[in-house]
Formats: structure tokens, C-alpha cells, sequence
């Protein structure tokens, strides 16, 4: 056992190694063989062992070849058992993860939705009144901090999504007025952000085929991410175009640029550098805002690539005209 050799006696009153062995005289055994066990990984399990009480022919390659295969067989059968086990353990974890999402998410399509819109509703009627200039300034906080809520319930919404392996739907459809859209957005975001200023450059000569509120909810978070971790000073440049190519629509800002250590793990969730997770504890969001991005871009089978240098940092999206979108999508 100690050895994990193969031991084979024949007979163990002729065997001048083992004629004086204890166990021998102990259980009046004359043959004896016996081989290790052991695990896939190399681990020592026990050994394998027959005796008999007559001398038997035990030293021969049949024999042995028999035991050491019967040894290995075992060793594959005890690796898997603790596989399965392991398996089973993992898919209960699984099970009971999964009850706690769904109940999350319950939590947060359900019981936070419906007083945050009572909050809105509220905030609503408010503006439909004769306020003094405080109070309005009041309401258009209300609003504005509730639409935030609501922004930050979506994303946590399409991440669980997303890491369920469902993937972010979308419903596209034929969108002629997509600089509307992006004006909306813009318009909602400069309540919250009114420096810097946001510079746009349009040239959409093409009609989208897509998803617009999932186009607005990208553009959304790329511009949210410029006006939270750019310069206050500098303008944000806003740049769109559609045409027989496709649509394009890039984000930029100056500032600092981001570290290539956190570029290279700037689209998975929570993904932060120190300096912009002190930004998001400042109230900016949870760190989700780009990871939706690049799942509402492969959504759309189209690309998101970010560059970023002293001079400014750009988020350009591009998505294939509509007979293309089957292409791989990429993000990064």
C-alpha cells in the first residue's frame, strides 16, 4: 500500500520476501496479489487485492493485465461518482440562484416599478401647477431623478437577462426618424447634465432597420458615460449617419483618457477603474451602462469599438444595413 507497486506471491511459504509475513500467518493466505488504485488526477484511492489459501500462478502478464485493468476501471468509476456529486451540487447551487433571480427580478419589474411611477405621476401633476420658481425646480428634480431610477431598473433588468443566456430582444422595425429619437435623448440627459455642452453632427439620409427604444437605450448609456467621466469644460460631440452602408453613431468627449488596463475590460458589467467607480459612488450609475451597450450592439449584429487618447475618447457604434445584420457580431 505504502509502495503503490504491484505485489504478486505465488506461494508464500517458497517466497524468501514474504514467507515471514505477519498477515500471512495471520489469515493462512499462500497467494496473494494486490495493485493501486489510483485517480485520474494521480491520487492514491487504495489497492486491489485477491488471495487464496493453496499457491496459485499469479505472476504472469494475463493476470496482472486483468487486475491493473479492473485497478484503472475502478479509479475512472470513482472520479466520476465524485464528478457527479460534484454536478449535482453545482445544479442545485444553479437551481437556487436562478429562484433568486427570478425573484429579483420580480422585485425590480414589479415592486419598484409601481412607486416609482406613482413618483413620476406625481411629479407630472406638479408641473401642471402654478409653482413659484423653487418649487418647479423641485419638481424637475423629481422628475429627472425618477427617470433616472427608471434607466438604472432597465439596465439592471437587461443584465440579469443577459446572464440568464437569454440575450437583450429586440423588435426591430423600420425607422425613419431616428434623429428624433437621439434628440429625445439628448433633451432627457441635458436635465440631468447641463455642462458641457453636446455638440451634434447629423447626416441621416438612410432609414434604420432596428430597435429603436434599444438604440435609444445605447445611445443613452455611451452618452451618459461621456457627460459622467468627461471633461465638465469640453464639449461632448455627438455624431450620426446613415446611409446604403449602414448606420453609424459615435460618442466623444475630452478628458482624461481611460487606462488601457480597464480598456480591455471596459465592456463586461461592473468593470470599473478606480477613478470611475469613485465617479459612479458619486450617484452615476452602477456600472452597467456600457455592458448594456455592447449587448444591445450584438443585439443587433452590429459593432462597438472605443478609442481613447489625450486628445478625446470615442465610442463609435456601427450596425450593417438591414440585409447585413446576420454578421458576427463584436464589441471592444
Amino acid at each position: 500500500r505504502t509502495s503503490r507497486e504491484v505485489v504478486v506471491i505465488e506461494n508464500v511459504a517458497e517466497d524468501e520476501t514474504y514467507c515471514t509475513l505477519p498477515k500471512a500467518m495471520t489469515y493462512g493466505f499462500q497467494s496473494y496479489i494486490s495493485v493501486p488504485v489510483q485517480l485520474p488526477n494521480g491520487d492514491f484511492f487504495g489497492t486491489l487485492c485477491a488471495l487464496g489459501r493453496a499457491p496459485a500462478r499469479l505472476n504472469t502478464p494475463e493476470t496482472i493485465g486483468m487486475f491493473t485493468l479492473f485497478a484503472d476501471l475502478i479509479g475512472l468509476h470513482l472520479a466520476a461518482r465524485d464528478r457527479l456529486a460534484a454536478s449535482e451540487l453545482a445544479l442545485s447551487d444553479e437551481r437556487r440562484r436562478a429562484n433568486l433571480r427570478d425573484q429579483f427580478i420580480a422585485v425590480l419589474g414589479h415592486d419598484l416599478r409601481n412607486p416609482l411611477g406613482a413618483i413620476q405621476t406625481g411629479a407630472m401633476l406638479l408641473e401642471t401647477m402654478p409653482l413659484d420658481d423653487e418649487a418647479a425646480g423641485v419638481a424637475l428634480v423629481i422628475q429627472s431623478s425618477a427617470a433616472r431610477m427608471e434607466g438604472l431598473i432597465d439596465n439592471v433588468l437587461d443584465f440579469a437577462r443577459g446572464q440568464l443566456g437569454d440575450g437583450i430582444p429586440v423588435h426591430r422595425e423600420v425607422v425613419a426618424d431616428i434623429e428624433a429619437t437621439l434628440e429625445q435623448v439628448i433633451s432627457e440627459l441635458r436635465t440631468s447634465w447641463p455642462n458641457p455642452a453636446i455638440v451634434t453632427e447629423f447626416a441621416l439620409r438612410q432609414p434604420l432597420s432596428c430597435d429603436r427604444v434599444r438604440i435609444a437605450q445605447l445611445f443613452s448609456n455611451l452618452l451618459a458615460n461621456a457627460l459622467t467621466h468627461g471633461d465638465p469644460a469640453g464639449p461632448v460631440r455627438v455624431y450620426a449617419q446613415s446611409d446604403e452602408r449602414g448606420f453609424e453613431l459615435a460618442v466623444a468627449n475630452v478628458g482624461e483618457p481611460i487606462p488601457m488596463e480597464t480598456l480591455e475590460r471596459l465592456f463586461q458589467p461592473f468593470s470599473r477603474s478606480s477613478e470611475r467607480a469613485s465617479r459612479q459612488r458619486q450617484g452615476q450609475g452602477l456600472g452597467l451602462g456600457l455592458y448594456i451597450a455592447s449587448e444591445v450592439t450584438r443585439a443587433h449584429g452590429g459593432t462597438l469599438d472605443v478609442t481613447s487618447s489625450r486628445d478625446e475618447t470615442r465610442f463609435t457604434f456601427r450596425m450593417p444595413p438591414a440585409e447585413s445584420t446576420n454578421a458576427t457580431p463584436r464589441t471592444g
